[in-house]
């Protein structure tokens, strides 16, 4: 498995082909931004590949110091014959920096023989790799990434990269107007988008009923609202078209994740869950509210300056749980007279 490294010496990052791990979940994916930046600048050259489930991997062609890309398959249907060629044994890459806490990325970086694997000694993986790290407690995420950085002693020529940011072309903001004037955008209106979805379950959402009501409250203001998030997020959209019974909102739910980024940069401010299209859209400079129930603000918050964030205090919260088992009191007591002057204090 490779000699073992003890966690803290400065370390020169020499391999001349570096992958690091991405996490799984887009919010955690932008999240990781900052910290694969300080590995950039640790290495500058060095070849620098993302290896990353299909589901984000889009994410890493919008950011730059990036030289490839490998998306993952599916859990267990990785090739692991990761070589140089066809008929070669040698791995394509000298070292591996897992950013998720899985086995099975360790797993996957040493059953594809890459030599060092550095990363959190986390669930039972420490076998596995050959620079284990102690993961800390209570960090906002952005933080903890950039702190296994850190813990690995990697030299780097100035203090850590600041919050993930995300800078997307000319072209790329193009065809984010053209899907808005496609959905009904005059030009005209000041644009809010809304990210009613929230992966892992039900807990994490403001209900359909609210985000209805603050899409009318933006209407009368003349403020044009439209949906965004992915395809699992479009029962959800469903419910708030069939709460305002008109065309009061566009429905942009479903596009591909350089596309959202493309709508979400014509837009003003973004409304939110704890979900991917927030990080997202504080990585491209939008100003967002976010409406955090189940989960820990202090751990994921939108990171960066001007963002809101609005919570109902309440005893049971941050239970972290998938599905409310009583009320959903944390969310309900979100009023969306809030939501509306958070909005109108962004803009």
């Amino acid at each position: 498995m490779g000699p073992r490294r003890r966690a803290g010496v400065p370390v020169k990052l020499t391999a001349a082909r570096l992958v690091v791990f991405a996490p799984n979940w887009l919010g955690d994916a932008v999240m990781a931004l900052p910290a694969i930046a300080d590995v950039r600048r640790a290495a500058p050259d060095a070849s620098l590949t993302i290896a990353a489930r299909q589901g984000v991997a889009p994410l890493f062609s919008l950011v730059p110091g990036i030289d490839d890309v490998l998306v993952l398959g599916k859990r267990g249907r990785e090739s692991f014959s990761w070589t140089a060629r066809e008929n070669d044994s040698r791995p394509l890459f000298d070292t591996a920096i897992l950013l998720p806490n899985s086995f099975h990325a360790a797993l996957t970086a040493w059953r594809a023989k890459v030599h060092e694997r550095w990363g959190y000694r986390t669930d039972w993986r420490r076998p596995l790799l050959t620079r284990a790290i102690d993961p800390p407690v209570g960090m906002h995420q952005v933080e903890y990434y950039q702190h296994l950085v850190s813990a690995l002693g990697l030299l780097l020529p100035s203090p850590f990269s600041g919050p993930p940011h995300i800078a997307i072309s000319e072209a790329l903001r193009a065809i984010g107007v053209k899907e808005l004037t496609g959905a009904g955008w005059d030009g005209m209106r000041p644009l809010v988008a809304l990210a009613p979805g929230a992966a892992s379950g039900g807990a994490k959402r403001w209900p359909p009923a609210s985000f209805a009501g603050l899409a009318r409250a933006l209407a009368a203001d003349g403020i044009q609202s439209v949906m965004v998030g992915g395809r699992t997020d479009l029962p959800v959209a469903r419910q708030i078209e069939e709460a305002l019974e008109g065309d009061v909102v566009l429905n942009l739910m479903g596009t591909d994740l350089p596309t959202l980024a493309g709508i979400l940069s014509a837009c003003r401010a973004l409304v939110s869950n704890d979900s991917g299209a927030m990080h997202l859209g504080a990585a491209l400079g939008i100003r967002v509210t976010a409406v955090f129930g189940s989960t820990d603000e202090r751990l994921t918050r939108p990171a960066g300056d001007g963002h809101i964030v609005l919570t109902n205090p309440v005893w049971c919260r941050p239970c972290m749980m998938r599905e409310c088992p009583i009320d959903h009191r944390c969310m309900r007591g979100v009023g969306v007279d809030r939501v509306v002057g958070a909005v109108r204090q962004m803009l």
